[in-house]
């Protein structure tokens, strides 16, 4: 009978490695009851000892070494002024590279933040940079502009 796979005459470097064992994997059907080997207890030497503390992962370790971030002073947000058709952030970070965020208006700001820029103020925020924006005082706010 001829051999249903015949050898492969590429040259791709899998071709050229010798061929390693593979175990084959058992499956089993669903629904059924574990097997004796699954139920067996583990050998001795990967069970640690009574009474042994069983040695941490380095990363453990390296997570627990490091110290805990401690909350600096805070830093008030970024105010600049909205030009009338400006839609989209204008802020640059440190690579010279535009934000081009969406300000979108922020109607729940806190009370440290109406500390900075007003009461009732109309304030828009990058969507990304946090970058706050007050209107400009020569146009009309939005606000209860259009009544009927």
């Amino acid at each position: 009978m001829p051999d249903e796979n015949p050898p492969s005459t590429s040259n791709t470097p899998e071709a050229a490695a010798p061929a390693t064992p593979v175990a084959p994997v058992a499956t089993k059907p669903e629904g059924a009851a574990p097997s004796a080997a699954a139920a067996a207890p583990k050998p001795a030497s990967a069970v640690p000892a009574a009474g042994v503390p069983a040695t941490p992962k380095p990363e453990a370790v390296a997570a627990a070494a490091a110290p805990a971030a401690v909350p600096g002073p805070e830093v008030p947000p970024k105010i600049k002024i909205k030009r009338p058709p400006q839609r989209a952030c204008d802020e640059r970070d440190a690579k010279n590279k535009l934000c081009c965020g969406h300000l979108k208006r922020w109607y729940d700001y806190p009370k440290e933040i109406e500390a900075l820029i007003g009461v009732k103020a109309e304030v828009y925020r990058c969507e990304f940079c946090k970058t706050l924006y007050k209107p400009d005082r020569s146009v009309a706010p939005h606000s209860y502009t259009l009544r009927y």
